[in-house]
């Protein structure tokens, strides 16, 4: 099994969520988190007074697949989060040794 996490513009969330949707991805945790890359934030003024935003908001998305899958959730949340513009996000993919589901003790692919 694969763990996918995906940063991306929160703008962009309807969008994904339905290409998602579309590939028959049943679940899916969506985070409100904040951070920045390279851009490194920007400056912003506010009652004439100029301060530096750091934290940039961003969605988190933590999908858990099989193996056989994760590809094509990548290529999905890619095509579906990419804007062009500096900030579209980052997926890391990670393995996952064990999933087990609590409410009736289901081990590994059937606890997805």
């Amino acid at each position: 099994m694969k763990r996918i996490e995906a940063i991306i513009q929160p703008y962009k969330l309807d969008d994904v969520k339905s290409a998602l949707t579309g590939i028959g991805v049943d679940g899916i945790t969506i985070l409100e988190v904040r951070g920045h890359g390279r851009q490194k934030g920007h400056t912003e003024v506010y009652r004439g007074a100029e301060y530096k935003v750091d934290l940039i908001p961003k969605i988190m998305l933590v999908i858990v697949v099989p193996d056989a899958r994760a590809s094509q959730v990548v290529q999905t949340l890619m095509e579906s989060a990419r804007s062009g513009k500096i900030g579209d996000g980052k997926i890391f993919v990670t393995t996952v040794d064990e999933a087990i589901r609590i409410r009736n003790g289901d081990h590994g692919e059937a606890a997805l």
